[in-house]
């Protein structure tokens, strides 16, 4: 939190929708940290619960989007010719296809509370060919809950987490 505070501070909701972007386009970057900061921030009254809110769920949406498109229109290259060095051969990709063909909505919304799921999310179902559509609504559904639970609960209770543990302090 040391290393996000600030950049948050600083340059607000904009660092925040650019960190949960490139995080959501499968960079290894502490998003969900970046957005408990700002929430703790925005219980402060530091930066406003609205604007962490909407940087939050667009740059969710967004990062997932542009990681779909990649992995659409370029990952599945990627991966027939260099999937085996990984452990991902015929079979296992088949399997994998197979459960984005069955249940791609229910990962989709899942895969925004799981780490790495979060950060390869888009790519793996643009590879998968997951339809857009389904895609995009299931994004949106996940990225809403997630956005909701992270924004609300810690500037809910920023208070009580201020007073209960040392690293909440930076909502005042």
């Amino acid at each position: 939190m040391a290393l996000i505070e600030p950049y948050l501070r600083h340059y607000g909701v904009a660092a925040l929708f650019l960190i949960v972007y490139l995080e959501s386009l499968g960079a290894p970057l502490p998003g969900e940290s970046a957005v408990i900061g700002a929430s703790l921030l925005a219980s402060g009254g530091q930066l406003p619960i609205e604007g962490v809110f909407l940087a939050v769920f667009i740059g969710a949406v967004l990062g997932d989007n542009t990681g779909y498109a990649i992995g659409r229109y370029g990952g599945r290259t990627v991966i027939e010719r260099y999937g085996r060095y990984i452990g991902l051969n015929d079979q296992r990709r088949e399997w994998i296809e197979g459960l984005y063909a069955r249940r791609g909505t229910v990962v989709v919304v899942g895969a925004r509370f799981v780490v790495i799921l979060r950060q390869l999310n888009g790519i793996v179902a643009g590879m998968m060919a997951m339809g857009w559509r389904p895609f995009l609504l299931a994004n949106m559904v996940g990225a809403l809950l997630w956005t909701s639970v992270w924004t609300a609960a810690p500037f809910i209770f920023g208070d009580f987490f201020a007073e209960h543990f040392h690293d909440a302090s930076l909502h005042r």
